[in-house]
């Protein structure tokens, strides 16, 4: 029996591909756990730099496993709990740490797999990718952040309307919404993803984890606060040897190279 969950690393950069593709990615216990444990490593580990999270097969992911909730019976609360507990923790660790998230989406982003998606920080997709928030259609509401996400991707009237509405979105249209960052053909996925991924790896690794703990605090924050943590990290960062090193590579024209 193959791993649920495989995890991959090349340098700084960590892919961490679920891996049920007869499933469509369905989440299972299985799955949650072992996502987890991926998590954890990848924060664990200071060599570190950016995480991909991608499925095999088909899609990327088509939400919770139904099956296991049928066999689950009117022990389904606690089948439910078995799943979300791990991925919430899962997606914290993520949030809350310096890694950088890139979510690569391909075929089917439902249900749970579109609100782990959202939770990342950066999305980029294939043209043929389909965005389903899905949860109404088996009378559940969203977990793995989504609602969180989707308000602060959206804003409350949008949200709404692909919470409620059961829209299919097409990969054009979660871009015009600013679900995703980028749509590329599926053949040139991986390697665009790829080319992301090392190009933040090759940047200056504290200012972009400040830039990320501000980015994802701001929306929690009223402007003073924010100004006066804006402040602190810039003179922290005014402090580092890689801001001395891109005021020397500016001022010698001449490509900066970052610790």
């Amino acid at each position: 029996m193959s791993d649920p969950v495989l995890y991959r690393q090349n340098g700084g950069v960590v892919s961490i591909v679920l891996n049920r593709p007869d499933r469509l990615n369905a989440i299972d216990p299985g799955l949650a756990e072992a996502f987890l444990t991926a998590t954890e490593r990848a924060v664990a580990d200071i060599a570190a730099r950016v995480v991909i999270i991608k499925g095999e097969g088909r899609a990327f992911m088509a939400g919770g496993d139904l099956a296991y909730f049928r066999e689950a019976g009117a022990e389904a609360p606690a089948a439910a709990w078995r799943l979300i507990a791990p991925l919430h923790r899962a997606i914290s660790l993520l949030a809350e740490s310096p890694l950088i998230t890139i979510a690569e989406l391909h075929g089917a982003v439902a249900g749970g797999g579109l609100s782990l998606a959202l939770s990342t920080d950066l999305a980029v997709c294939t043209d043929t990718a389909r965005f389903d928030m899905a949860y109404l259609k088996v009378a559940a509401s969203p977990d793995c952040s989504g609602s969180w996400s989707l308000v602060r991707h959206l804003g409350l009237r949008r949200a709404m309307g692909v919470a409620l509405l059961g829209q299919t979105l097409s990969a054009s249209e979660a871009l015009a919404l600013g679900l995703v960052n980028s749509v590329f053909p599926a053949d040139l996925l991986s390697a665009e993803v790829e080319a992301i991924a090392d190009r933040l790896c090759g940047g200056p690794r504290e200012a972009i984890a400040a830039t990320k703990r501000l980015l994802r605090a701001a929306g929690d924050k009223p402007l003073e606060e924010q100004l006066e943590t804006e402040a602190e990290a810039f003179v922290t960062a005014a402090g580092s040897r890689d801001f001395r090193e891109a005021l020397a590579a500016f001022f010698e024209r001449r490509p900066p190279k970052f610790e």
